[in-house]
């Protein structure tokens, strides 16, 4: 919850970085523009909206080369302090400072979508490394489904989730081991609107035999990825893989 008002803060600040930062340097260049060429305070402007698209998100830096475009227009091109603008050249300059200012801002967007996409694989990554080094290590089943707990409520982003070794007579929505959402004989699109009704269960298995599932509550709407529900059933053989190891020594 922290996590995502501290998002939503930053998204906030940005989209007013957004609005706000082309206003101000567009002023600030306000007594220059006599002797300061067009293009060089269009390209100035680029670099704010660059800043924006760069630290921001893709609304910000939109908001950002709207924002420079009509600032640019107002202040720097002539008849001043109007949105008229009464030469060709002045006008090719302002599109070409918004059409630059979309498409950087549309680069950034994407290349930060993929360091998260390569940031979130190495973190499952090292998520399954634990698990298989907490197995090598023969430790308690216990502690290992407490770890597992822990773990698939960060992963599922979860309301709550809890190990139950009995199990339902009702038919819940269920995450079957190939990463696949099931509800009935439906597949649901989790990636999409999220986890469907007000619990999911995730059976533990290990070589045919049942031992438990956990019982989890999801948030609502919150999307979940495939490659996460991939992870947690891999958790779910690791756990599963343990309690037969304890079962087998018992």
């Amino acid at each position: 919850m922290r996590r995502l008002v501290e998002t939503f803060d930053r998204a906030w600040i940005a989209a007013l970085c957004g609005l706000v930062l082309p206003v101000a340097v567009a002023a600030i260049l306000v007594p220059f523009r006599g002797n300061f060429a067009l293009p060089a305070s269009a390209l100035v402007l680029v670099l704010v909206v660059v800043a924006v698209g760069s630290f921001g998100s893709r609304f910000a830096g939109v908001l950002a080369a709207l924002s420079a475009a009509a600032w640019f227009d107002f202040f720097l091109t002539r008849p001043y302090e109007t949105f008229n603008i009464t030469s060709r050249p002045d006008l090719q300059t302002e599109i070409g400072l918004l059409v630059v200012g979309l498409a950087v801002t549309e680069i950034a967007a994407r290349s930060r979508a993929n360091r998260q996409e390569a940031s979130q694989e190495a973190d499952y990554i090292a998520l399954i490394h634990d698990f298989t080094e907490l197995l090598a290590q023969d430790e308690p089943a216990e502690p290992f489904i407490a770890r597992a707990v822990l773990e698939l409520r960060s992963l599922l982003m979860l309301k709550n989730c809890r190990f139950e070794t009995t199990m339902s007579d009702k038919h819940p929505t269920r995450i079957e081991h190939s990463g696949v959402v099931a509800l009935g004989g439906l597949r649901w699109g989790a990636h999409r609107s999220g986890l469907p009704g007000r619990e999911v269960e995730l059976i533990v298995k290990y070589r045919g035999l049942t031992f438990g599932r956990f019982v989890m509550v999801p948030t609502p709407g919150t999307p979940v990825s495939s490659d996460r529900l991939l992870v947690a059933s891999f958790i779910a053989d690791q756990v599963g893989a343990a309690l037969a190891v304890q079962a087998k020594s018992a």
